[in-house]
């Protein structure tokens, strides 16, 4: 599992690190509420361990405002913190678990093997894609925004997958590529611009909101415009 800890005791960092590396985990470090929110937005992870006590934004702003574009990531508050009002307001900002330090290594363990066990489940169970009003049906190989289907071509689709399995991810031309088109294409064309171009007209050119952007010199990336 790819984890991100929010946590700035380098104490509780170290005894984290050193327990979840040795299950097998990958853990990512942010030290502060803005750099914590900026790297959930901008990398996939399957569970955020959150310290509330932050400099820069406090810990429940961060969950909130993650909340705002992912709802499906498990958080999970690390937190001196204990009464009643503070866990009620961390449930509140959406949070799923919480934990008060000092805490057992191996009640952490065990809560976060059991979200890895329920995330397993509901891959296998909801093949379904979805951000925002738009998704994606991984098994009937069907689109809609709005509620209002969307055709697209077998190419299309898998461009348009590939960038909801990485939302808020940027991905470049190359890595696009690979993945939609297993590099068989001439590198000097611009068929990802073409194909990016086709899907906004069918995605975004009817709404309000758009969800494909183009950061320049980089790629593209689904996400929300703020």
């Amino acid at each position: 599992m790819e984890l991100l800890l929010i946590e700035d005791e380098p104490s509780v960092i170290s005894l984290i690190e050193r327990g979840l590396k040795e299950e097998g985990y990958h853990i990512s470090i942010a030290m502060d509420g803005y750099t914590g929110l900026k790297m959930a937005g901008l990398n996939r992870y399957d569970l955020i361990l959150l310290d509330v006590m932050l400099p820069g934004m406090n810990g429940l702003d961060v969950c909130k405002n993650i909340r705002m574009s992912n709802n499906e990531v498990p958080i999970i508050i690390l937190t001196a913190l204990n009464q009643t009002e503070d866990i009620v307001e961390a449930f509140d900002r959406d949070a799923d678990d919480y934990l008060t330090k000092p805490f057992r290594l191996e009640e952490l363990k065990a809560r976060i093997s059991r979200y890895s066990r329920k995330s397993k489940t509901i891959t296998e169970q909801k093949n379904i894609l979805v951000f925002d009003d738009l998704q994606l049906d991984r098994d009937s190989k069907s689109v809609q925004r709005a509620n209002s289907p969307i055709i697209l071509t077998a190419t299309e689709f898998r461009l348009l997958e590939f960038l909801m399995l990485n939302r808020n991810k940027v991905l470049s031309r190359i890595d696009i590529l690979e993945e939609v088109w297993g590099m068989d294409v001439d590198l000097s064309t611009n068929v990802v611009d073409v194909y990016v171009n086709y899907l906004r007209k069918k995605i975004d050119k009817q709404f309000s909101r758009k969800l494909i952007h183009t950061v320049i010199g980089m790629g593209y990336v689904i996400r929300h415009e703020n």
